[in-house]
């Protein structure tokens, strides 16, 4: 018998809890469901828009971060994506650029998807796509 899963829920690292709360929670959408008992302070959230989870823990221990991101803890945010299904890729950029989210357009990709790609404050990729016949 196959193996059976029936969804997945990303854990991410970042460096800022307050900030990434304003980025998924307050910019994008998503709502708390749980959290390890801060509020915006938390040390880990869970978080879900529609039916998409995404957990978010923080790097340090409270009270003992760095001023800033160390690069050899960031250096691989950058080939981190999350691919979102999106139904409208071109709709989800103008509602983000409307709200200050720095991004260029979607563009087709060669394989037949429409793909809205940004980063979050982590320097994490975000797409929002959706196959072109879809449209």
């Amino acid at each position: 018998m196959p193996l059976q899963a029936n969804g997945m829920t990303p854990l991410i690292q970042v460096f800022n809890m307050p900030r990434a709360l304003v980025f998924y929670r307050d910019m994008l959408g998503f709502q708390v469901v749980a959290d390890s008992g801060e509020g915006d302070k938390s040390s880990w959230v869970c978080l879900r828009l529609n039916s998409i989870d995404l957990m978010l823990n923080d790097q340090y221990e409270p009270g003992r971060e760095p001023s800033a991101p160390p690069p050899e803890r960031t250096m691989w945010h950058k080939d981190t994506c999350l691919y979102f299904d999106c139904p409208d890729p071109d709709a989800a950029y103008e509602l983000l650029k409307s709200i200050g989210i720095d991004l260029n357009p979607p563009k087709v990709a060669p394989y037949g998807m429409k793909q809205l790609y940004f980063r979050d404050p982590d320097g994490y990729g975000l797409c929002f796509q959706c196959p072109v016949d879809e449209l």
